[in-house]
């Protein structure tokens, strides 16, 4: 069974009945999901998770869903992870490792974040839910709508990688294009949500999808023996994910899952440096981020100008002692690259550009050679094709080579 309590304002603290439809909090912030966490140390302990389904519900009591009829899942998490000692050489980390993502259903990390989302809103409900996306999200919210009988209405910039627009039309999803960004297309949908009878399932917006995430930080530490990396990188648009991994982290704190005394991960937040709000904020030693304007990198998917949970990603970065960064283009093309060659993984563009954030970090002395590093893909990169066009030569027929 789930342990859920009830549901707190990220910024204000006010508490909220979680059996209720809610959105954010009265002061605009975005809401956190609380559990008894004090009952579930009573009935399980890491030991007893062994032998529990290879999947991110396996963390059943720690996810909001009361009633197991009303789970959506397509078998989603316990991603691998992965050790990368080629490419670890090359970069000089004696202990370099990748949760990869890109396994999961719909081919991202955003099957998680959907699986919570669309299990709470038919719990609660919901027949009909409207987001924004720049893609990976949109592909996940429309399968896993189909899959539960919800209505699921899309609004995504023009350029959206054409893969994730097919993902999503394939399923049913009602889609519309944008000539903007993400933040565009949140406007249209925040405006157009009430008259239609959506719910608003925006990033942040709704409560769930941030649980589904979380449980990457679960599984990294029952993955590593219950121990905890040195830092972990992690590309960040909107930021649920880094956020997830933190509230992760803290529960397990509470629960005394973690060994004594152990130091939390040092969090980086990695973003392009063609829209860098929350690296920009960080470096300005601020708590909220600017709207960063004419956003464009090759990694679509951290190509978010505001993010509504900036505030809490720079407290997780603050909190672990870490970092944010901004990669170039040439460096996310990098290493791209280097782990597909070296380690034979193909990865979609924002989770390379970890590699040449590292590598960055590593030059400046932020990271140290003999340190544990996690780098977390959030995707496939076959989702994007359009991202490597390699110029084959053409045999004609009978020719050898």
């Amino acid at each position: 069974m789930s342990w859920l309590s009830h549901l707190e304002c990220a910024r204000c603290a006010a508490t909220f009945d979680a059996d209720r439809v809610q959105n954010l909090c009265h002061c605009g912030g975005p809401l956190l999901v609380r559990y008894d966490l004090k009952a579930v140390v009573a009935r399980l302990t890491p030991g007893r998770l062994a032998g529990r389904p290879a999947s991110m519900w396996r963390y059943r009591e720690l996810l909001p869903v009361r009633d197991d009829a009303n789970i959506v899942t397509l078998g989603e998490g316990m991603t691998p992870l992965l050790r990368l000692p080629r490419l670890g050489a090359a970069l000089g980390l004696a202990e370099l490792l990748l949760k990869d993502e890109g396994v999961n259903p719909t081919g991202t990390f955003k099957a998680r974040g959907a699986a919570a989302g669309i299990s709470r809103a038919k719990e609660l409900g919901i027949t009909a839910v409207a987001m924004p996306t720049n893609g990976n999200a949109g592909g996940a919210w429309a399968a896993y709508g189909a899959r539960a009988g919800i209505e699921v209405t899309l609004v995504m910039p023009l350029d959206a990688p054409a893969m994730s627009v097919l993902e999503a039309t394939a399923a049913g999803a009602r889609a519309y294009m944008v000539r903007g960004q993400i933040t565009d297309a949140g406007a249209i949908v925040a405006k157009s949500a009430g008259a239609h009878g959506w719910f608003e399932a925006a990033t942040l917006k709704e409560p769930y999808r941030i649980e589904g995430k979380k449980t990457m930080g679960y599984e990294i530490a029952e993955q590593l023996d219950w121990t905890l990396p040195d830092a972990i990188l992690y590309p960040t648009g909107g930021g649920v994910g880094i956020i997830g991994i933190y509230k992760a982290l803290l529960e397990m704190q509470e629960l005394g899952w973690l060994p004594d005394g152990v130091k939390l991960p040092r969090l980086v937040a990695v973003q392009a440096e063609g829209c860098q709000p929350i690296v920009k904020a960080f470096r300005e030693g601020k708590d909220v981020s600017e709207k960063w304007e004419n956003a464009a990198t090759v990694a679509q998917g951290i190509r978010v100008p505001k993010a509504l949970g900036d505030f809490l990603v720079l407290h997780a970065v603050r909190a672990t002692g870490g970092t944010c960064v901004a990669v170039s283009d040439e460096d996310t093309m990098w290493g791209l690259e280097r782990i597909s060659r070296l380690e034979g993984v193909f990865i979609c563009p924002e989770g390379a550009a970890l590699f040449g954030a590292a590598r960055n970090l590593l030059r400046e002395g932020w990271l140290q050679p003999d340190e544990r590093v996690l780098l977390l893909n959030t995707g496939a990169g076959i989702k994007y094709p359009e991202i490597l066009r390699p110029d084959l030569p053409l045999l004609d027929v009978g020719a050898a080579i």
